[in-house]
């Protein structure tokens, strides 16, 4: 059974260094190259680089193109070469490792840029590099959600309205809907509290920017209209007040006390930019911040258990109440 998934895992990676390796050949042969020439170089048949070619049109989204038998990979698929010292490219490493760490689903697009900077790393690092590909072909396979990605990727970069059948989440409905919005994506994000992606745009049918988590997306559409991006720094301002990734709800002051227990390691952190700490002669520690509704925060104050109590808003604290009562009675006997 072990040797299986191995053998599967050892074959997608072969998969992917063999069109990474395709890639490559044609960016370094801008006027195209006869199928026969490239089948020679690659140590391939002709009937694999046909089918290699037909993958990167249909799951690498790589525009290819092909005149008089000679077939190559269209300019516009490639950013500019891009030189990196090596502590350069270990920030890199690091940042896609976290990546890696809070992804739950496998990602082509990564994956091949951890092909790439593999080839050009120092044994040392590349070595981690290779340890964490190995990891990330361990990651389950969504191909609907990796298409609405790239067509989420393209809009993002080309300022191109979208269309989108989305699910409710649980805080916007009662009960299960969907319901069509018409977006401006102005960022695409990722959360380190559910380990998933989001769109952050404005919701022409809402007059309003809304949070889109991808994973609840059931179609994308991506259409001719553009638009003109917002202005420098509101959507970093937006998320500044975000706890985790919803910065379309009202600001809320919160306040906590936790308990001298975990007093020290509270005052360690950063948790809000907007925080303030007040130490208790006790040991204990006030905490207040000022976030974008309660939805997300809830979940962190829920996780210090017993450690915490909820001093402000009122609702917050009934909310925290109620659900530690519910708790109690599921553990009761």
């Amino acid at each position: 059974m072990d040797g299986d998934g191995e053998g599967r895992g050892s074959g997608k990676r072969d998969r992917l260094a063999r069109l990474t390796r395709l890639v490559q050949l044609l960016a370094s042969h801008p006027d195209g190259m006869r199928v026969e020439d490239i089948a020679t170089r690659v140590n391939m048949s002709v009937r694999t680089v046909y089918r290699d070619f037909r993958a990167l049109e249909r799951e690498l989204q790589i525009p290819t193109w092909a005149e008089g038998g000679v077939w190559g990979v269209s300019d516009s698929a490639f950013l500019p070469p891009l030189k990196l010292t090596r502590s350069e490219a270990m920030a890199v490493f690091l940042a896609a490792r976290l990546m890696v760490r809070y992804a739950d689903k496998y990602d082509p697009d990564l994956a091949a840029a951890f092909e790439k900077l593999e080839a050009v790393l120092p044994a040392a690092l590349a070595e981690h590099v290779e340890r964490t590909l190995d990891l990330l072909q361990h990651a389950p396979h969504d191909d609907r959600f990796s298409d609405h990605v790239r067509l989420l990727q393209k809009a993002w970069a080309e300022r191109r309205v979208v269309e989108i059948d989305y699910e409710l989440g649980r805080y916007e409905a009662e009960r299960p809907a969907r319901r069509k919005a018409t977006v401006r994506p102005y960022l695409i994000e990722p959360s380190l509290q559910t380990h998933a992606l989001y769109l952050i745009g404005w919701d022409e049918g809402r007059a309003a920017t809304r949070t889109f988590k991808i994973e609840r997306i059931h179609e994308v559409s991506v259409t001719p209209r553009t638009f003109e991006a917002p202005a420098a720094g509101t959507i970093e301002g937006a998320l500044r007040r975000a706890w985790d990734i919803i910065a379309d709800q009202d600001e809320v002051e919160i306040v906590l006390r936790f308990g001298p227990a975990v007093a020290s390691r509270v005052r360690e952190t950063t948790w809000h930019p907007t925080q303030s700490v007040e130490p208790a002669a006790d040991g204990s520690l006030l905490w207040r911040a000022t976030v974008s509704g309660t939805i997300e925060i809830r979940l962190w104050i829920l996780s210090w258990g017993s450690d915490v109590e909820v001093i402000a808003p009122p609702a917050l604290r009934d909310d925290v109440r109620t659900t530690l009562r519910t708790a109690l009675l599921a553990y009761a006997d």
